[in-house]
């Protein structure tokens, strides 16, 4: 499975996010910011990402790490300079 594809099977499964895809292959990270997110917990929020992903976790998707944040706080990231 490529990036590009996880990355728009995400965002049509929470339209309002901002999506980040990298991975090799099988391995794959993804950033999602969505204001969808307000509100909900970590594993809320993982939750949704793997509920738009379906079956394919596990399957194509060997392994997906997920960094799941509000806008707010992704701007909080960046400003910290965690993530560039």
């Amino acid at each position: 499975m490529e990036t590009n594809e996880i990355k728009s099977i995400i965002s049509q499964g929470i339209p309002s996010a901002e999506v980040l895809v990298d991975g090799d292959g099988t391995h794959f990270q993804a950033v999602v910011v969505a204001s969808d997110f307000e509100q909900k917990n970590m594993v809320q929020r993982h939750q949704m990402v793997y509920k738009s992903l379906g079956n394919r976790v596990g399957n194509e998707i060997h392994a997906l790490t997920i960094k799941a944040y509000t806008p707010a706080e992704w701007d909080k990231q960046k400003s910290f300079g965690v993530i560039k």
